[in-house]
């Protein structure tokens, strides 16, 4: 956000008189506004993964599924915020004028805060006290993928009392500046920017104090970042070292406080019985998105010159669907408000968003993926961290009880696909037979070896899966030793579970792979076989049959009742 703009509500009227739906439909205008279409370079790219995918295969005719633009889609009224939030309001105000005075160049970022604030409060108070409306019985979809959406089983609080934000201590510190930062959490963060960051060293590798990691728990947060504090920070350290992406960070660090803020407000709310929280959310497809943005878009941060563009934001988005599936019923459970599988959509948009997210995952895994662009490896960095850390259901729910067929599955014919209108003008995925490589390169047909040596049963799964990664990715040189560690106690630890259907089973899987994470995740840093090794993961964490990331997306409502885990 290298330029400062201003939304049509004025920043100098009381913050929160605002009513929320005007908060939402200003803050859909300034997003628009800011979006950058696709460069032509992004389009080479897309257009040669498709040459090269089609040379090996026979020509097929592929069927298509359309998902529309978010920020264009119609979106709900909201009741105006209540008394606490109209207070909470006015503190972030203050808070962001603090930074405002001090950093001028970040206005957009904290008028984008105080909208999507202004928003969250609304629905909130909307989901609340507005009268239940009448639920509309959905039509059945037979579609490809609304066919093979799971039907997972009930769960309760209990199962999730492994879901802490810190994750695992990772055995190889990534941030050794402080002991609150050692954790597969925040490692996560910065092994992204780490693999962004080895051909274009933006500084982002080794600059700390320019990190969103600063404020990343939401209570310590809440805390401790008053004005006079805040103050105090800009005057003694920020401003003898500015960046742009450190006031980017307190930004952030303020929106994650207020968030977290109005959560535990409404569920505490609910506990004492002051209100009745529905099961459901208000949210809409377009409100969700525009909330999303908020949630991540400082997460990341891309170069100025970047961070607006479209290839980038639907990253982002797809990232935190991705993280919402696999979160989605600890969340369900929770009361999480800005849970995407919660929000008021039916189930074939859900399952657009989830296929949305694989097809990204695909095109990440393509040499062609990571050449415009600087955040392009965000997307294959997430799913591999989410499958490495024992804080996430990739494993724990998305073990199937019996291997569905892999004959004719959508999922695998996903073609890999950017999704880059997926905020604008919409996005369309095709389905198609997938190309597969007539013989393995030398490490991929070493895996294969000892997949077939060591666990028989799971090997002509595992092997079919070598052979369509590498055409998607080319021959792999990655490390086999690491990948091989990695893989047998995670991906083919699942498909084993899969054949002999045990819950007991897949939560050992599901902890053991939080296990392997913890030590072998500084492996995956190599800069010679590292992003080698990212690849083939986040390919079979994510895209490979059985597809447990997709098996994780159900969820069973039940009663809402907030405690400490985060969303």
């Amino acid at each position: 956000m290298a330029q400062a703009v201003t939304s049509d509500l004025p920043s100098d009227a009381p913050t929160g008189h605002h009513q929320s739906t005007a908060a939402g439909e200003a803050l859909i205008r300034l997003l628009t506004r800011q979006i950058k279409g696709i460069t032509e370079r992004h389009r080479s790219s897309q257009t040669s993964v498709q040459q090269r995918l089609d040379a090996l295969r026979s020509p097929h005719a592929g069927s298509a599924l359309r998902l529309e633009g978010a920020l264009h889609l119609a979106r709900p009224a909201y009741l105006p915020p209540d008394e606490a939030g109209l207070a909470r309001l006015r503190q972030l105000d203050a808070g962001l004028r603090v930074i405002e005075a001090a950093f001028p160049q970040v206005r957009t970022d904290a008028e984008i805060c105080r909208l999507t604030c202004t928003m969250l409060e609304g629905a909130w108070h909307s989901r609340a006290l507005a009268p239940p409306r009448e639920e509309e019985q959905a039509a059945v979809c037979d579609c490809a993928l609304c066919h093979r959406l799971p039907t997972p089983p009930v769960r309760t609080l209990d199962d999730y009392d492994w879901r802490h934000s810190a994750g695992r201590p990772l055995a190889v510190k990534t941030w050794p500046y402080r002991r609150e930062l050692d954790s597969v959490l925040t490692g996560g963060w910065s092994w992204t920017r780490q693999m962004n960051d080895l051909e274009h060293d933006l500084g982002h590798r080794h600059r700390y104090e320019d990190d969103i990691l600063v404020f990343h728990e939401y209570k310590r947060v809440i805390d401790t970042i008053d004005t006079g504090r805040l103050t105090q920070l800009i005057e003694d350290r920020l401003a003898e070292n500015f960046s742009t992406n450190t006031a980017r960070a307190l930004v952030a660090g303020l929106f994650a406080a207020h968030k977290r803020a109005v959560d535990e407000y409404w569920l505490q709310q609910h506990s004492t019985g002051a209100v009745t929280l529905p099961q459901s959310n208000p949210l809409s497809h377009s409100t969700y998105s525009a909330l999303q943005m908020m949630d991540c878009l400082f997460w990341h941060v891309a170069p100025d010159t970047e961070l607006w563009q479209e290839e980038n934001l639907a990253s982002l988005l797809l990232c935190r669907v991705i993280d919402d599936m696999a979160d989605v019923r600890a969340d369900a459970l929770t009361g999480e408000i800005s849970n995407f599988w919660l929000a008021d959509l039916p189930a074939h948009t859900k399952a657009l968003y989830g296929a949305s997210a694989i097809a990204l995952v695909k095109y990440g895994c393509t040499p062609e993926a990571h050449d415009p662009m600087w955040n392009t490896w965000l997307m294959t960095t997430t799913i591999v961290w989410m499958g490495l850390t024992g804080r996430h259901a990739l494993w724990f729910d998305g073990i199937t009880q019996g291997l569905p067929p892999a004959d004719a599955c959508p999922l695998c014919d996903l073609q890999p696909n950017p999704c880059t209108g997926i905020l604008t003008d919409g996005t369309t995925l095709t389905v198609a037979p997938r190309a597969t490589v007539p013989a393995l390169s030398a490490r991929a047909a070493e895996l294969s070896a000892r997949c077939r040596e060591q666990h028989p049963r799971a090997w002509p799964l595992f092997d079919a899966e070598l052979h369509a990664f590498e055409a998607v990715h080319g021959p792999w040189s990655g490390d086999v030793d690491n990948a091989w560690e990695i893989l047998r106690r995670t991906f083919i630890a699942g498909v084993e579970a899969s054949m002999a259907p045990s819950p007991g089973r897949a939560r050992a899987v599901q902890v053991d792979a939080g296990v392997v994470g913890a030590e072998r995740f500084h492996a995956l840093h190599d800069p010679r076989t590292g992003r080698e090794d990212i690849a083939l993961l986040a390919y079979m964490f994510a895209c490979a049959h059985p597809h447990f990331l997709w098996n994780a997306m159900g969820y069973v409502p039940t009663g809402v009742a907030g405690d400490w885990l985060d969303g």
